[in-house]
């Protein structure tokens, strides 16, 4: 797997898991808006029923064994009594909140709690976390809300403010509270909050994942196929098979790089197919491709080792590079090449031989006495190659410096 591969799937996972921690952000807070908009639901329903006793200044029950009489109510009329066994009492807001509260807590619902600063009633004192929200109050804070998490079980902790109303004021004006005062607050605690499902998130960002990661691979996968064979098309001649002129230049500069680097001789042969336009003359162009494909496929056969390079140059022309090669090494090559070529037995009946036959030129870059450019190269090699031609044909030549310009 390409690096290429590697990083999209690494920037994949991380947007995953970013889009993973986002969506669990998402739903805590989602889950807190909830919890909080029940909490408040509860908290308005108990000032509603609040406000009601106070418009009607209490509202009176039947004495029982739960519901007593309250005995910080200061009232003449507290208690009303009509027979022996029906007595009424009254119940004030706050004691009225209590009842409910007691009964709620008896059922196991929702708890809630009515509570001071400075409460008459010492069942109304605040707990640390109550009196931690009514100092906040006191500050401007309208209300709180907290998840909360105890012996494993999470419960919403939610607490509002209680402001003293004019229907309020005949019981606790004498307290010295005045209309729009903070008394108290009421807390309200939700029993359960809905749980995020973390295995639900978990496993649709996993399969996302990993349905992305295929995705990845597999178009990665084609676009490589795909990048590498238009890179092979783009560095191979069409018609023989072989490597060609650009892929030629390149490798002969790195050749010629490493060369010096290293201090070894490189060799270049250059080799033409002689008279190839009569055999193209003779035999038509579908031949001469023909005879091309045989000509390439012989000349690169010929060379042993796996770091030689051939190339087609041009036409009828093809190049091969011998890396730490002397010039006798290079003509030995050469030589077999031309051998090679010759036995391929291509009929060329315009030629002496009647067969196909190549010409070949071979130079050779000294770096530790002279070295030469990958261009200098190619251009003595092509000049032995005409020398080659000149004395007939169908033979190799070699660049000796001074014999030829």
């Amino acid at each position: 797997m390409s690096r290429r591969i590697v990083l999209v799937a690494l920037i994949w996972s991380c947007f995953i898991g970013a889009s993973f921690l986002f969506s669990y952000h998402s739903a805590r807070k989602v889950e807190f808006r909830l919890a909080l908009q029940t909490a408040r639901s509860f908290f308005d329903q108990i000032l509603i029923t609040r406000r009601w006793n106070a418009l009607h200044n209490g509202v009176y029950v039947p004495v029982t064994e739960s519901t007593r009489p309250n005995i910080y109510l200061e009232d003449p009329h507290r208690d009303l009594h009509f027979n022996a066994t029906l007595t009424l009492t009254k119940l004030n807001p706050a004691f009225m909140t209590r009842e409910i509260s007691t009964l709620s807590e008896q059922e196991k619902w929702v708890r809630f709690h009515i509570t001071s600063l400075n409460p008459l009633r010492p069942e109304n004192r605040p707990t640390p976390l109550e009196r931690e929200g009514l100092v906040l109050f006191d500050n401007g804070t309208r209300e709180i809300g907290r998840v909360m998490v105890q012996d494993g079980h999470r419960s919403f902790f939610y607490m509002g403010a209680l402001r003293t109303e004019k229907s309020c004021l005949s019981c606790h004006a004498k307290q010295g509270y005045a209309q729009g005062d903070i008394r108290g607050g009421i807390s309200v605690t939700l029993p359960f909050v809905p749980k995020i499902s973390l295995v639900a998130l978990q496993i649709g960002h996993v399969s996302i994942w990993l349905v992305g990661l295929l995705g990845i691979v597999l178009l990665g996968g084609r676009l490589e196929h795909a990048y590498a064979s238009i890179k092979q098309q783009s560095h191979t001649d069409g018609l023989t098979g072989i490597s060609n002129r650009r892929s030629l230049m390149e490798r002969l500069q790195n050749e010629c790089d490493r060369s010096q680097r290293e201090q070894t001789p490189l060799t270049v042969i250059m080799g033409d197919v002689d008279h190839f336009k009569w055999y193209n003359d003779s035999y038509g162009h579908r031949e001469g491709d023909e005879c091309l494909k045989k000509v390439a496929h012989a000349f690169q056969q010929s060379l042993d080792r796996p770091g030689d390079f051939c190339a087609r140059y041009g036409g009828e022309e093809f190049v091969a590079i011998l890396a730490n090669t002397s010039l006798q090494g290079g003509c030995f090559v050469a030589e077999k090449i031309r051998n090679n070529i010759l036995g391929l037995e291509i009929p060329h009946e315009k030629l002496k031989g009647g067969v196909v036959t190549m010409s070949l030129g071979v130079a050779t870059s000294y770096p530790d006495k002279h070295a030469l450019s990958d261009e200098q190269l190619v251009s003595m090699a092509d000049q032995a190659l005409y020398m080659a031609k000149e004395k007939g044909r169908n033979r190799v030549e070699a660049y000796v410096p001074g014999t030829s310009e």
